[in-house]
């Protein structure tokens, strides 16, 4: 038996705890009709008996206070939405009490954002964490000490798991249900919840949106100006003329503001460009391709499959509104 304590953090989403609490619940009824015993306690805990969610739009009666549950060996932090800096100083009334039921051996599962309440812990420091493509700027520049990771949906490490962007949080939960249960169970709930399970990248989701979050002007005229000719054939010497740097130190400085090198920042921008030709347009593959400065078909085959994980006539058959 393994008893699960979901935190009803405040400004936490209501369906992120409901979720979770349906799920982990079921599960005992699938053990049950298999004639086999309940394996999970399922309970809601908040720092008081009723807990605002969704900036107040819900409200919900917890089972237990923090200070009524003194050992757990699960804690689901749930998504958090609004404005993180607010909500984690809202939320600080958990944390010594999530740190202390960690050092007790809780496994800690957190879903998408919740881990930025996590981090604030500490909790994450020297550790991995799966974070959602569009929240990656913001947490890096509040825990810079957290190892992030922007193209797994799931980590594991050191009994803290965390899910990457959205409804990935439901894989995250398949997977501890594996860990606990056994795969036959994990696949028996995502049959039965109609989750596709495994997915394991969030690339095929992934709109590139450069880091522009610095005060570095060249480096903030050099990314509009890559962006704003998508279909060119760049070269580093035309922007280093552009901004008038020399390469050298233009390179650096492009690297530290924005995370990616020059090269594969103008690789994800004329990627970025062709998903919304493939989506949108009735363009063969190779017009596309051509499009965006290539000539060699195959070598944008294999870019484009290394930021999506997936071909561009598979991403036209996932994404095009026309099917084409």
């Amino acid at each position: 038996m393994k008893h699960i304590s979901i935190l009803a953090l405040h400004d936490a989403t209501i369906n992120s705890i409901d979720s979770s609490y349906q799920m982990l619940s079921r599960v005992n009824d699938f053990l049950r009709y298999q004639g086999k015993q309940a394996f999970y306690t399922v309970e809601i805990v908040g720092q008081e008996k009723n807990v605002k969610l969704s900036r107040g739009l819900y409200s919900i009666a917890v089972d237990k206070t923090i200070h009524e549950v003194s050992r757990t060996d699960v804690v689901v932090i749930p998504l958090l939405c609004g404005d993180f800096a607010k909500a984690l100083e809202t939320n600080q009334g958990y944390s010594d009490w999530l740190i202390n039921q960690y050092n007790k051996g809780a496994e800690l599962v957190t879903l998408c954002v919740g881990s930025f309440f996590l981090a604030s812990t500490g909790l994450l420091d020297g550790k991995s964490c799966a974070i959602h493509w569009a929240a990656k700027s913001e947490f890096e520049s509040l825990f810079p000490q957290v190892n992030l990771i922007d193209d797994m949906i799931i980590t594991d490490e050191a009994g803290i798991y965390t899910s990457a962007g959205g409804y990935s949080y439901l894989n995250l939960l398949l997977y501890v249900i594996e860990k606990h249960l056994g795969r036959e169970m994990s696949i028996l709930a995502s049959k039965m919840f109609e989750i596709d399970i495994d997915r394991k990248s969030q690339h095929p989701f992934t709109i590139f949106m450069g880091q522009k979050r610095h005060e570095d002007k060249e480096v903030l005229h050099a990314q509009e100006f890559i962006e704003r000719n998508p279909t060119e054939m760049l070269s580093i010497e035309d922007i280093c003329t552009k901004v008038c740097l020399g390469r050298r130190t233009f390179e650096r400085r492009f690297k530290k503001c924005t995370g990616n090198s020059v090269a594969a920042y103008i690789q994800r921008v004329k990627v970025e460009f062709a998903k919304k030709q493939l989506e949108s347009t009735a363009e063969t593959i190779n017009e596309i391709i051509y499009n965006v400065g290539y000539n060699n078909i195959d070598a944008f085959r294999k870019v484009f499959k290394k930021y999506t994980d997936l071909t561009p006539l598979d991403y036209r058959k996932r994404y095009s509104s026309a099917r084409y």
